[in-house]
């Protein structure tokens, strides 16, 4: 009895169809799959973040034309949009509750690619960042249930009215109403309330993405999915949940510094579908409690590494609040226009002014 508790702990309970040799290994298949098309995704996105960054930043120094006009972002744009579509496939081949966790592969091989290409200063914290996203990346792949369902459209049918998804369902519209309250009603612009408005959105966006991206899938494989009404119910629900998660996305990035927003969205969007994966496709079903423990670990982990990578990044500065000398015809120095605050010279025409009254005054007083 003791020796089958702790094997129930150590190792992960085989699914009901596990003596059946080429379906597992064709889930398993499935299973890899995804984790390389979500890696090779989040990789393309984050070249093209920073083939839009370097675009921005070029055209800022050298003052040409706008930069939508430069073929080389619109090469980004396309790799992003590349990207995204390989995150929307993956959804379909692995757990929601792996996939999303992934996206900590973009953070890191944008903050590489910056200091290769972009020539960004490497810190510390990078480094210890990115070893601690690596490992909890490992942990997650290692750890994380290794079945893929077939997503069809009675299984989403039939998940969609259990009683955990309606249940939360209805505690996640709760919280959201009361959060939108706070922050419509209230005006209480604080960086928590807007991304778990974010987030409360982004587990609906899991749901519905996997359930569209799986059901395409099955499609494709030849049993028709597509002529389910359950589609296009979910396909509604992932436009309209992505474009109102965008939108609140937005306000935040403009309250706040991006160094705040991108780990603490991260970790929000994070645990909102891993909490969404569980809960409506029952993806922990059956695993073993150390490979729970140990996925959890592996989150924690690419949360920090995250938190440590984005923390106090350095800020691209596309403003010249100075006017260069060279560009003043007949002057060769490149010095500021704009005289230094203890220089005589400095100040407006009134401040002059009034220096030479209070100079006058004190010389009419010397004479007397």
């Amino acid at each position: 009895m003791a020796n089958s508790t702790i094997e129930s702990l150590f190792y992960q309970k085989p699914a009901k169809n596990a003596t059946q040799t080429p379906d597992v290994d064709r889930s398993y298949k499935a299973y890899l799959v995804g984790i390389i098309i979500a890696i090779c995704g989040n990789f393309l996105i984050s070249i093209s973040l920073n083939i839009q960054k370097y675009t921005h930043v070029r055209q800022s120094q050298t003052g040409s034309k706008p930069y939508y006009t430069c073929f080389l972002w619109w090469c980004g744009i396309l790799l992003m949009g590349v990207g995204e579509l390989g995150n929307f496939a993956a959804y379909g081949f692995a757990p929601a509750s792996l996939i999303a966790p992934l996206g900590c592969v973009s953070v890191i091989a944008s903050a590489v690619i910056s200091v290769v290409f972009l020539k960004e200063t490497l810190r510390a914290s990078d480094v210890l960042g990115g070893a601690l996203a690596v490992t909890g990346t490992y942990l997650l792949v290692t750890f994380a249930p290794h079945t893929s369902q077939h997503v069809t459209a009675h299984l989403v049918q039939r998940y969609s009215v259990s009683w955990q998804f309606l249940t939360y369902l209805t505690i996640e519209i709760i919280v959201f109403c009361v959060l939108l309250y706070l922050y419509k009603r209230r005006n209480l612009k604080h960086i928590v309330v807007v991304l778990m408005l974010v987030a409360l959105l982004a587990s609906l966006t899991v749901i519905s993405v996997k359930a569209v991206s799986g059901m395409i899938t099955e499609s494709v494989k030849g049993s028709l999915q597509l002529t389910y009404p359950i589609f296009y119910v979910m396909a509604v629900v992932m436009v309209a949940s992505c474009g109102f998660q965008i939108k609140f996305l937005n306000q935040a990035m403009k309250m706040f510094d991006a160094t705040e927003v991108v780990p603490i969205n991260f970790v929000f969007f994070t645990a909102s579908a891993i909490v969404a994966g569980i809960v409506f496709y029952q993806e922990f079903y059956g695993l073993a409690l150390l490979n729970i423990f140990m996925f959890l670990f592996g989150c924690l982990l690419s949360f920090l590494g995250v938190f440590l990578i984005a923390r106090n990044r350095p800020k691209v500065k596309t403003e010249q609040p100075f006017i260069d000398m060279g560009q003043v015809p007949g002057r060769r120095c490149t010095d500021k226009v704009q005289p230094e605050a203890k220089h005589i010279t400095y100040g407006s025409l009134a401040a002059k002014i009034l220096h030479l009254d209070k100079k006058g005054e004190q010389q009419e007083e010397t004479s007397t």
